[in-house]
């Protein structure tokens, strides 16, 4: 029997798609997230409540975008 070898180039993996659609929805989520929560936290709290929630999400969407960026490999 003859052994059946795969085209070369990047390997796909089926476990990549919610990954992918996390990466993809990653800035989305912070730049929306960021303008439309602060100032309404900021008018129906307070301006120290909008100033805590700009530094939380700040802090939450860096991480994530870290936590979620597609670097190429060095192999």
């Amino acid at each position: 029997m003859a052994e059946q070898t795969l085209p070369p180039g990047p390997a796909v993996s089926d476990s990549r798609g919610p990954q992918k659609l996390l990466v993809a929805f990653t800035p989305l989520a912070g730049s929306l997230a960021f303008p439309i929560l602060v100032p309404l936290l900021m008018l129906k709290v307070s301006i120290s409540a909008g100033m805590l929630a700009a530094v939380v999400i700040g802090s939450l969407w860096f991480v994530a975008m870290l936590r979620t960026s597609e670097m190429p490999s060095h192999d």
